[in-house]
């Protein structure tokens, strides 16, 4: 995303990550400050953008110095975490006098780096409005969903539903592979039917080649089913296809596999292939 953006003329100016390395070598290559604190990165900021990996992750920025001068500054967060923290968070900001929005990605690390991210956006309509000209840099689809928490519950539901079409095209795959079928083929069969999905494109080859390579993992697969089914769960409903997927989905953390890509789980599958920690 920082590539994308020094490339569309965006002034980058300071990178911050746990992965100091990482930061420090980003920060190289696009000539901007590598801090090692956060506040330093509102300091040197007017836009501050959030890509975290949880709910803690999410509030420990936040109270560990990120709104620290904030008054007038814009934070757009990222991340896949639960709608409350997301509101929670805001609440924060605003409090410090500074906007905040959430801006909710679909796909992954190949549409952040060409700027075709589907972008999810939640907050007050003038914080979505401050926030468009650098989030239409890096999305071909922005669409603002509604006030805060609004947009991170449709994201949920998006992994929610993609979560079960990978589960559901593991089955597939391996069940064919059991058969003997020409997998090749049965992808081609399942892509001119009613078998087709966004999954089939982006998993199915991966899943026939054993090629997992990470862009969206295992855990946090599992994370976001868990997300969905919390808020499910506050509203009294029973999700047994969601509940399924999240259970094949934190089996595979436990069983070491979690940092996969969310493809992998065609390992716990295919008749032969992961064989369980300790058996």
């Amino acid at each position: 995303m920082a590539r994308r953006l020094k490339e569309q003329g965006c002034p980058v100016t300071a990178i911050y990550d746990v992965d100091s390395k990482a930061a420090q070598a980003l920060a190289a290559e696009l000539g901007c400050e590598c801090c090692a604190e956060l506040k330093q990165v509102t300091r040197l900021s007017d836009v501050i953008i959030t890509v975290v990996t949880d709910d803690a992750a999410m509030k420990n920025i936040y109270r560990g110095g990120l709104l620290s001068r904030a008054k007038g500054k814009l934070f757009i967060n990222c991340a896949t975490i639960t709608p409350d923290v997301h509101v929670q968070v805001g609440q924060r900001a605003e409090k410090a006098g500074a906007q905040s929005l959430e801006a909710c990605m679909a796909s992954s690390i190949p549409q952040a780096r060409e700027g075709t991210l589907y972008l999810m956006c939640g907050g007050k309509p003038e914080a979505f409005e401050r926030a468009r000209p650098v989030l239409e840099k890096l999305g071909s689809t922005v669409r603002y969903i509604g006030e805060a928490g609004r947009a991170a519950q449709v994201k949920a539901l998006v992994n929610l539903v993609m979560n079960i079409n990978t589960a559901g095209l593991a089955e597939g795959l391996g069940l064919g592979a059991a058969l003997g079928l020409d997998l090749s083929m049965l992808r081609e069969v399942f892509s001119q039917t009613g078998a087709n999905s966004a999954v089939l494109r982006s998993d199915g080859e991966d899943m026939q080649n054993r090629d997992h390579a990470c862009f969206f993992s295992a855990a946090h697969a599992a994370k976001d089913s868990g997300i969905a089914l919390k808020l499910a769960r506050a509203q009294k409903m029973n999700l047994p296809l969601a509940a399924a997927t999240k259970k094949q989905f934190d089996r595979m953390v436990t069983e070491g596999l979690g940092g996969l890509d969310k493809s992998g789980i065609a390992e716990l599958t295919f008749k032969d292939r992961h064989q369980k920690t300790g058996s």
